[in-house]
Formats: structure tokens, sequence, C-alpha cells
């Protein structure tokens, strides 16, 4: 109170009177991919007349020039702003935090103390196989062959019995050794979890901003002092696991998304919604600018190119992520689809501690059905790949990620990221290798030389042959993929054959890729001859 009380005084004297400090949280969050809207609902009561409704404790970094107020019960009048009061920390924070460490501590002390009594155990392990030692070595002393009959047995009978003795010492030190050590493993959980109770606390040590806002009534008023402002410590990604079923073609898609933010402030109990609104990056068409050519004289100097400069766009880099920390029992979030972006909000409050957590909630579970093939390139695999052809039937987009885990009959295939899947979009999804299916490339002759006296020209020419062979138990259908050159120059010419005949010429728009698509069964093996010839007039480089 009084360092609130230094800062009022520094207030215009006509509201010194009538100030209302006021205690604000975080009520609701709009999160984008970077950056995110935060809003604070902070409700009031002001006697008749005019006053100061103050907020005190907004995070210091909060961009105060995108500050926006809205004050309902009362009329508003002018806001002011200032980033340079740091409030005394709580009573109730330091108090969690300090029952926190100490755990932490006490855990850490009980840790050490049993590592050393596991220590002082080993100890008497050694001990006793010094023991065995020392005996071992007094049965072969140089006296012991002086000795008569009944000492010797008596010596024989005492280092037996002492030996057995230290042997038994030892395996029993060994034993609780190792049991003392499995009984460890529960307190490094322990103290594990401590740690991380304590990390979740994230104190609150930033600096805080203030704003000051004019409210006159004619009566006593309750109202609702509303504060929004956008940051970019925070963002969310989407995350995908994909589970494909091959005997039905199933394909189901766990849609979640990662959310984290580091705004210096902990968000206890938010409304949230996600939106894939993208803010920071480019929010206006690219320009075209008049294009002017010149001929010149090649042996003139040439003139300088002329430069014009462009506004470059801004573009803002979001926090890395930390290992998710995955909601129990997950809520699915609502998607909303304006035409423009796609909004989910969530149905519960979420709580994200400041720059700790890394939370992941559910945006609920997309179903459609894939067209299965084995895809094989051999000019770069050994083995066909899975393939699984999807049609975005499920009415919403499909958003990028870099976070996309893929499992074939519930096993876990491998993660990679994910393009964009519109509605009706289509889109090809791998899932791993098919070992049993074997794939050969052999070039079986490549020729290259001067033919012919008059017309001077010069050609290569490949063969090249593939064979696909079945080595599992099942028929599968076959999408096997290679290449013939292609050219655009009249001089270069290109002719080229392929045994049995392609199905598929220049794939997906791309010139020169071919397809052929097969069914292959179990234990058979297909070959495919594929042959290409160049001819280009000599003194030509072929590049």
């Amino acid at each position: 109170m009084r360092r609130l009380a230094t800062v009022l005084a520094v207030l215009p004297a006509a509201a010194l009177a009538d100030d209302i400090p006021l205690p604000s949280d975080v009520s609701a969050v709009t999160l984008y991919p970077d950056g995110a809207t935060i809003t604070r609902e902070v409700p009031f009561s002001a006697p008749a007349g005019a006053h100061q409704l103050i907020l005190t404790d907004l995070p210091r970094s909060t961009p105060l020039a995108s500050v926006r107020v809205a004050v309902e019960g009362a009329q508003m009048g002018s806001v002011s702003t200032r980033n340079d009061f740091v409030p005394p920390p709580t009573p109730e924070t330091d108090a969690a935090i300090e029952a926190a460490e100490a755990e932490v501590e006490r855990l850490e002390e009980e840790l050490r103390d049993r590592q050393a009594a596991i220590e002082a155990i080993r100890l008497e392990a050694q001990a006793a196989q010094a023991r065995v030692s020392f005996l071992d070595a007094l049965g072969k002393g140089e006296g012991v062959a002086a000795l008569d009959v009944d000492k010797l047995q008596s010596l024989s009978e005492m280092i037996g019995t002492e030996t057995l003795s230290a042997l038994r010492t030892a395996h029993e030190a060994q034993r609780r050794a190792e049991q003392a050590a499995r009984d460890l493993k529960d307190l490094q959980e322990e103290l594990k979890r401590a740690r991380q109770a304590l990390a979740a606390l994230v104190p609150e040590k930033e600096d805080r901003a203030m704003l000051a806002v004019q409210v006159r009534s004619e009566a006593p008023a309750d109202g609702m002092l509303t504060v929004t402002y956008n940051i970019h410590q925070a963002g969310w990604q989407p995350v995908y696991d994909l589970r494909l079923t091959r005997d039905t073609g199933a394909l189901e898609i766990d849609r979640g998304a990662l959310v984290y933010q580091a705004t210096g402030e902990n968000w206890q109990d938010v409304a949230l919604e996600l939106s894939t609104t993208r803010p920071t990056e480019q929010v206006v068409p690219g320009e075209v600018w008049p294009w002017l050519r010149r001929i010149v004289d090649p042996e003139a100097q040439p003139p300088q190119p002329l430069v014009r400069a462009q506004p470059e766009a801004d573009f803002a880099v979001g926090a890395a992520m930390e290992e998710a920390i995955v909601v129990p029992e997950p809520v699915q979030a609502t998607a909303e689809f304006d035409g423009l972006s796609v909004s989910y909000s969530y149905p519960e409050p979420v709580s994200v501690a400041s720059g700790a957590d890394n939370l992941r909630i559910a945006l609920g579970q997309l179903e459609t059905r894939a067209d299965l093939v084995a895809q094989a390139v051999p000019l770069t695999d050994t083995t066909a790949f899975l393939m699984a052809g999807i049609t975005n039937d499920t009415g919403e987009l499909i958003l990028p990620t870099h976070e996309a885990s893929f499992y074939l009959d519930g096993r876990f295939i491998g993660r990679r990221p994910m393009r964009l899947i519109p509605a009706g979009g289509e889109a090809d999804l791998a899932f791993g290798p098919i070992e049993g299916l074997q794939l050969t490339r052999t070039v079986l002759g490549r020729s290259e030389g001067d033919r012919g006296v008059i017309t001077r020209s010069t050609e290569l020419s490949e063969e090249v042959r593939i064979e696909v062979e079945n080595l599992t138990g099942e028929t599968w259908p076959m999408r096997v993929l290679d290449r013939v050159p292609y050219t655009e120059q009249e001089d270069l010419e290109i002719t080229w054959q392929a045994a049995p005949r392609a199905t598929e010429v220049d794939v997906d728009g791309k010139r020169g890729i071919l397809a052929w698509s097969f069914d292959i069964a179990p234990g058979e093996t297909r070959e495919i001859r594929l042959q290409h010839k160049l001819e280009w007039p000599e003194g030509m480089v072929l590049q």
C-alpha cells in the first residue's frame, strides 16, 4: 500500500480524493499462431461523481499503444498509462513458493541421506570381501606347511568358517544395497514431482504497468471495466495423431493444440479461444510496380538498374515448445469457420503458467476413409512405402503443423510435418515402409559417342531394368514411379519407351515422371524396362 500511495501521489491533484484502485486478472484470451489478444474484465463500484479507476497489475511488457478500454455502468473519460509500477509480491504467492522450496529441500536432504546409507552398506560388502581375501592369503602362507595335522585341521576349519561367514556378509550387504537402490527410485520420482510443482508456480517477478481510467456517474454505479490489448509472447500450434486401420482403410485424426505463453503473469481459469488468423504476418496484398524495359548498345557502358524500395513485411517469431503437459481427459473444443479463418472455442477455463507450461487441449476427432497403395520409387529406395490417399470430406480444414504423429494398426510409425488440407482437398499420407516389397533398379547399359560423318550428331542412350519382388504373404496394389529426361530445346531430341507402358505420364504435372499401377501377388516379381535416347548437334555440351 505504501508503494501504491507513492504512485497515486504523482497523479493529477483533481483525482486524488476519488481514485479507486482495482486488482485485475486475465479473464479471456484469443490465441493466434503467433500472438494473442488479452482481455481483462474488472467489476467496480463507485459513488456518484468523477473518479479514476486504477489498475496497477498489468505486465510491464504490455504494449500500451494497443490497449483498448471499455466501461459499462458509467461514462468513460480519458485513459492514461504508465509502465514503471512494481507491485509488491502477495503473501499468498510467497507462502506457496516457500512451501514448495521447503519440500524440494527436504526431499533432496532425504535423498542424500539414503545415498549415504547405500554407500555404507556397500562398504560392509567391501569389508567382507577383504576378510575373504585375507583368509585366502592366510591359508596360502609359508608357515602353514610346518603345522602338525591337528593345528592344520583347526586352521582349515577356522578359515572355512570365517570365509563362509564373510561371503554371507558380503552377499547380504550387496542384497540390502540393491534393495535400497530400488527403494531410492520412488524418492527420486517424488523429488522430481516436487521440483515440477515448484517450477509450475513461476513467481511473477516482472515489473508492472499501470492504467488509469476516468469515469463519471450521476448516481452510485456498479459496472464493468474491460481492457483488451495485443501481445506477441504467446501462441499455439496444431498437433495431430493420425491412426490408420489397414484392414478397413479407416483413418482417425485426433486433433489437438499446444498452447504456450511467456507474458510474465500466470493465466488462471481464463476463457480460451484459438484462432488461425495471423495478424503478425502479411495482411495487405502485394503491389505491382511498373516494368521499364530498354534496349542499349552492348558495347556502351550499361546503365545502373533502378532499384525501387519496397516495404518490408513485419514478422514475429514464436517461442520454443517444451515437452507438452497433456490435459487429463481433454474436453473437445468447438470449431467455427467464417470463410477466412477457423476459431476453436474451448468449453472449460484453462490455466497456463508463464514460461513454464505447454498445455495440450483437444480439438476433436475427424474420421475419413483412405485408399491404400504401396508406392515404390526404385530410383531412391529399396523398399515400397504404404500410402493412404484421402479426400478431406470432413467439412473442416486440416491445418498445417510441424507435429503430426502417424500410427498404423495401433503401432507408432513416426512424426513429421503435415501441410494444409482444405475441405474437399486431397492428400497422400505416408505410413512407413513395407519391408517385404523389395525394389531393384539396374542400369543395363549406357553408351555415348559420335555417330555418322554427314549428320555430325552426338547421342546418349540408357536402358534400365526395374524389379519389384513381393516377399509378403498378401497381394498389394502397387504404384511405381520413375523418370525419363525431357527437354525444351528443338536441337535436343529425346525419345523413350517403356515395357510395359506407363499407366501415367507427367505425373502431377511433373514432366518426364512416369507411373505404373498394378497388383502384385505373394511371391511374384514384376519387371519394368525403361529406355531413353538423347541426340544433339556436335559441339554442344549436354547438361
